[in-house]
């Protein structure tokens, strides 16, 4: 609280409003050479000189948005720096992660590049965040005041709508608050965030961190989402699929809920199982030997989806090779322990065949769930270097 001086002998407290702190604003950026320029002039025109800012360009571009940058940011009264990534791990998110750990300021503001998210709202992103203490401001289109004008076509708004529904339903209690989790513009304290707990996938880092690092105050402001100034969307089914990919990479994160993962994908496996033994059967192959060989189709199966579901950040830790050889000797030992586990239970615990088949089929379950997490997904040493990093060369435009 401050005081002010009205009278002679009166004194009023009035309400302070704090100054905001200083902002990076975070720009991803892939080919978008006709918007770069028009954006630097609105945040010129947008950021007042009280508050301090600094602008990073992430870019994995395969165009000249990178001299094009450099040649605009002369006009700019602020920092501007490119940072230029030979290897987009991550996607769209990833560079906004690498964007982060380069931030020096308070606030970081995350905007898109091709001027859809308007720049005169970066104060207000910062200002709601200093009046509100919160740790994340979000600029939603689903608020009153806010409207997503910019999307293009009926198409676009029915996956934007369907896209948030599917995120809220899947997490209610980390989204709560957040009425548009597919926004890409937001404010976050630097102090909020861990970069390296983060493991974005495509481009919806919102969500990435609402879900894994939320801070625990949460505010929002509205926003009209603009119409594109040059170029065409890079939204594509290559996008739709990767973010399918993160939001279920995300849901299983919790131990309990890869268990449950890994048993539903453990049961679709019976699919490729069956039609092969059938096709094996058919063509005159005794049942045992084709048995085993249809095993193998759903062993591979369950692989395939178990990498991409359920531990897609953990393959970094072992080749490829090597994952599948372990998963693929787990799988074939299951059905080695379950025979004597069912005989196990039926002369020494007195249990019926179909009761000891199934407390051999949880057993073995459980057991090679914990198996494949320990042996085959074995967590990163610390002090190891992930093969996958990206190498990022830093221009100061």
């Amino acid at each position: 609280m401050s005081q002010e001086s009205t009278a002679p002998g009166e004194v009023v407290e009035t309400a302070e409003v704090p100054e905001p702190g200083a902002v990076t604003i975070v720009v991803p950026t892939f080919n978008e050479s006709a918007n770069v320029r028009q954006l630097l002039r609105q945040i010129t025109a947008a950021v007042p000189a009280r508050l301090p800012c600094e602008v990073v360009f992430v870019d994995d571009s395969t165009d000249d948005t990178p001299d094009v940058i450099e040649k605009a940011a002369r006009d700019c009264p602020f920092p501007v720096t490119v940072l230029h990534r030979q290897e987009p791990v991550g996607g769209l998110g990833g560079a906004v992660v690498e964007g982060m750990k380069a931030a020096t300021s308070d606030w970081i503001v995350v905007m898109d590049g091709d001027c859809q998210h308007p720049p005169a709202l970066v104060p207000d992103l910062v200002a709601t965040g200093e009046r509100a203490n919160a740790g994340l401001v979000v600029a939603s289109r689903y608020i009153k005041g806010g409207s997503r004008a910019g999307l293009a076509g009926s198409y676009r708004v029915a996956v934007s709508r369907g896209a948030t529904w599917l995120t809220k339903a899947l997490f209610p209690r980390r989204l709560h608050g957040i009425s548009d989790p597919m926004s890409g513009f937001f404010a976050i304290r630097r102090s909020a965030v861990t970069a390296e707990v983060l493991q974005p996938l495509g481009y919806k880092i919102l969500l990435e961190l609402a879900v894994r690092s939320r801070p625990r105050t949460v505010s929002e402001v509205p926003f009209v989402f603009q119409d594109r100034f040059a170029g065409e969307s890079k939204s594509t089914a290559q996008e739709g699929f990767r973010f399918l990919r993160h939001l279920a990479g995300l849901r299983a994160a919790s131990p309990v809920a890869r268990m449950v993962g890994f048993g539903l994908i453990g049961l679709t496996g019976f699919v490729p199982n069956l039609l092969g033994l059938w096709a094996l059967t058919g063509a005159g192959l005794h049942y045992v030997p084709a048995e085993i060989l249809a095993n193998q189709l759903g062993v591979a199966w369950n692989f395939v989806l178990i990498e991409h579901l359920l531990f897609r950040e953990r393959r970094r830790h072992r080749r490829w090779w090597d994952r599948a050889g372990r998963f693929a000797l787990l799988a074939n030992a299951d059905l080695v322990l379950r025979i004597p586990l069912i005989a196990l239970f039926v002369h020494q615990l007195d249990l019926g065949v179909l009761s000891a088949t199934a407390l051999a089929l949880v057993t073995t379950f459980v057991l090679r769930f914990a198996a494949t997490e320990a042996l085959v997904y074995l967590p990163r040493r610390t002090g190891e270097k992930p093969g996958s990093e990206s190498r990022t060369a830093r221009r100061a435009a």
